[in-house]
């Protein structure tokens, strides 16, 4: 799914919600008896009208061994194509072992994005970004407390953070057709200085609901005039009573913001 077509689809919707599919067997619903993959078709029927992308986070299937594996495979089989899908996996190596997290990513699974970390260098992402059609989300300020260990370190005695330092460097890898960046709700008032690093770039953006990133805040400060925002919501909706009655809240919030920030949309 190229750039266009994904915000062809943010306007079909009026919604720019990515579903986050992180499902912990522990709390599963008990009618589910532990059966992972029927969770997930669960809330995917119940939120697709909603989303215009998933984002499995490949540690929850992983840590079930060969049939995760599976899981994770059919659930992607199961959202189709009419999403965008991202594999969070923040990779982040070199040479032949990031050709192959790409391969995997891209061809094994058939995700249309994989979450990057850029610590490597462009050696680490460029591997990424020789699939046509696929999108490297590279890692520039994230929602977590360790977040503040390096990503706000100033660079070269310069009053510029790392995160900074690093969209910068990496937008010279790729254009915003195959690049977008991870930057977290919760450091909301940064989105202004983040927009004019990257004003073309979508911005993946975790942090909404649990963590307590401001939606509004968000997108007050975030949007490009392609909307530019894919806002992630995983606990918020998989472990609602109602996934779909969540998801469509949110993506009513989001209706407004697209009405109020980016009125050429509605």
């Amino acid at each position: 799914m190229d750039r266009a077509a994904l915000f062809s689809l943010i306007r079909q919707r009026q919604s720019f919600l990515c579903v986050g599919l992180d499902p912990d067997p522990e709390r599963l619903p008990a009618s589910f008896g532990g059966d992972v993959l029927a969770f997930n078709r669960s809330v995917i029927d119940a939120t697709r009208d909603y989303a215009v992308a998933y984002k499995p986070n490949t540690a929850f299937y992983e840590a079930l061994g060969l049939d995760g594996m599976r899981v994770l495979r059919d659930t992607i089989d199961y959202i189709g194509t009419d999403h965008l899908i991202i594999a969070d996996a923040k990779r982040g190596d070199i040479g032949n072992t990031s050709r192959y997290y790409a391969k995997f990513a891209f061809d094994t699974l058939g995700a249309d994005a994989i979450t990057v970390a850029p610590y490597m260098g462009q050696d680490s992402v460029g591997p990424f970004l020789d699939y046509p059609g696929k999108w490297a989300i590279v890692l520039a300020l994230t929602s977590n407390a360790g977040a503040d260990d390096f990503q706000h370190a100033l660079q070269d005695g310069s009053e510029e953070p790392l995160y900074e330092r690093v969209m910068r460097q990496v937008m010279a890898w790729g254009t915003p057709d195959r690049l977008m960046f991870v930057c977290g709700a919760t450091r909301a008032e940064k989105f202004t200085a983040l927009r004019r690093i990257a004003p073309d770039h979508f911005f993946l953006v975790p942090g909404i609901g649990a963590q307590g990133g401001d939606l509004a805040a968000v997108c007050r400060h975030g949007m490009n005039t392609r909307c530019g925002l894919l806002i992630n919501s995983s606990r918020g909706i998989l472990y609602a009573d109602e996934p779909g009655r969540a998801a469509r809240a949110l993506q009513q919030q989001m209706r407004w913001a697209l009405e109020k920030f980016l009125p050429e949309v509605s």
